[in-house]
């Protein structure tokens, strides 16, 4: 995410000295519905996501998109790992274009929509390809609408990844996720001070040791099947040693030394549509050099051995069905593979 200024060649600022992270959370709004209640209706065909390999949130909505199977009604386009202040830019396309959009810059989908948008130009963003106009970059409820919004264009085996008898549980995990984990790592990482760093620290890996608490004994975070809590959970615990452990001082332990919690991020890392969604060289690179003022020198870490992921876990022990009733998806798109870890 990145903040919204005039100058391309500007880096961005993370970090303001004494003062504790707070995330801008105002995100716009608007959903694609089946009542077409915002103005824009589920459509095939009419949507492109804006999705960076890189990020987090952006990296929800990708394994939501694989496991439901809705590749061929909402089109991906990739932005590249880095960042300015100002944008992120499709540099890994031919000519830095989209070749969908047509643009060079995710803001001009932003300022389409409003000229001069004032905030962050954030990924995952949806865009309206008629039009050119953002029409979303609501990350928390993308992946929800996906799942419930979408149900037309689901593929035939697609799981029920936010079935309603569980909604209220797997909103309850998801929110002190969010708060402790998802963005825990941010306000450790981008503290201004030293109390703010160890309040930001303490409660990350207490949520943690009660995440691991919790799936000792269950394979997932609610129910016996993947759920949206458990895509919410697992996009940062695949960024944990490679990244948040040693940029953001997450490093009271790494999850290669969590047992529970790193066989469990195994699990799902081994799962059709989780593991083949991450560009570990992608995700260093982003954090490691458009982090600046955390890592004045851009040197991205060569390590970690990304093919300890491929090792046993055992979690099939525990029973559950990953997909529910479902199936497993097929295999990635022509154009959207990642590069494969090779087992040593």
């Amino acid at each position: 995410m990145s903040d919204a200024t005039n100058d391309a060649s500007t880096p961005g600022t993370y970090v303001e000295p004494g003062q504790e992270y707070t995330r801008d959370t105002n995100y716009i709004e608007d959903r694609i519905t089946q009542d077409s209640r915002d103005g824009w209706p589920v459509e095939a065909g009419r949507y492109r996501l804006i999705a960076a390999r890189a990020c987090p949130w952006a990296n929800r909505t990708v394994i939501s998109r694989r496991l439901l199977g809705l590749e061929g009604a909402i089109s991906l386009g990739l932005p590249g790992p880095t960042h300015d202040s100002r944008s992120w830019t499709f540099d890994l396309d031919p000519g830095g274009v989209d070749p969908v959009l047509g643009i060079e810059r995710l803001q001009e989908a932003f300022f389409k929509r409003t000229p001069d948008y004032p905030r962050g130009i954030t990924v995952p963003a949806i865009v309206d390809v008629p039009s050119g106009k953002v029409v979303t970059n609501n990350f928390p409820q993308i992946t929800l609408d996906f799942a419930t919004e979408w149900t037309a264009f689901h593929r035939e085996g697609a799981p029920d990844l936010y079935p309603e008898r569980l909604r209220d549980e797997i909103d309850d995990v998801a929110e002190v996720v969010f708060r402790d984990v998802n963005n825990g790592v941010y306000r450790a990482g981008f503290a201004g001070n030293q109390k703010s760093y160890e309040r930001a620290y303490d409660r990350l890996f207490s949520r943690l040791d009660w995440l691991s608490d919790r799936l000792e004994d269950q394979r997932y975070l609610v129910g016996d099947t993947i759920t949206e809590a458990d895509i919410r959970l697992f996009t940062t615990l695949a960024r944990f040693d490679a990244v948040y452990h040693g940029h953001f001082k997450c490093n009271r332990q790494k999850l290669t030394e969590m047992p529970v919690l790193w066989a469990y991020a195994r699990d799902l890392f081994q799962t059709p549509g989780f593991g083949d969604t991450i560009d570990f060289e992608q995700i260093k690179k982003h954090y490691y050099v458009v982090h600046s003022d955390i890592n004045p020198t851009g040197i991205v870490p060569a390590g970690p051995d990304p093919r300890v992921w491929l090792t046993p876990h055992s979690r099939e022990d525990l029973g559950g069905r990953p997909f529910g009733d479902g199936t497993p998806p097929p295999p990635p798109v022509a154009g959207e593979e990642v590069p494969a870890i090779l087992a040593a």
